[in-house]
């Protein structure tokens, strides 16, 4: 059983086959739909008087609520093993990330637990956008003089 080969062969043989097809449909679905809901929430927001950048940050929140309160009570992990990556665009994946390194932490302690691993994994996704919405600045800067 040392021979990369035999192992490979092995994985083909015993892992199950993943239905791609039905995987992408399933993704596709479930992101226009929580996409749908966040439209309808921005619309809502937009009926009760609030301004468009406002509705659409309010309808942001309240898609990150919902998916901190899902998530909190297990139910966003059970939605998502059927949906598939559908329900991790990334208003609703980011908080899903954040409030799961909370939940994992909390036998740590609020300091050393939750308030060191919270931005474990979205830690870098703030730092990289931060990175490139600096260098997108710069060159959109330097564009205005050519």
């Amino acid at each position: 059983m040392n021979d990369p080969g035999s192992y490979n062969e092995y994985i083909k043989n015993h892992a199950k086959k993943t239905k791609t097809l039905l995987c992408c449909v399933k993704a596709f679905l479930s992101g226009g739909a929580v996409c749908c809901l966040g439209q309808a929430f921005s619309d809502l927001y937009s009926a009760a008087g609030a301004g468009e950048k406002t509705a659409a940050t309010l309808s942001s929140c309240t898609l990150m609520l919902i998916t901190a309160v899902l998530t909190g009570i297990g139910v966003f992990d059970l939605i998502s093993k059927h949906t598939g990556a559908g329900t991790l665009v990334p208003v609703t994946g980011f908080a899903n990330s954040m409030i799961s390194q909370a939940i994992d932490a909390k036998n740590e302690g609020f300091i050393i637990g939750v308030g060191a691993k919270l931005f474990t994994v979205a830690g870098p996704v703030i730092v990289y956008g931060v990175l490139s919405s600096a260098v997108y600045g710069l060159i959109y800067y330097i564009c205005k003089f050519i």
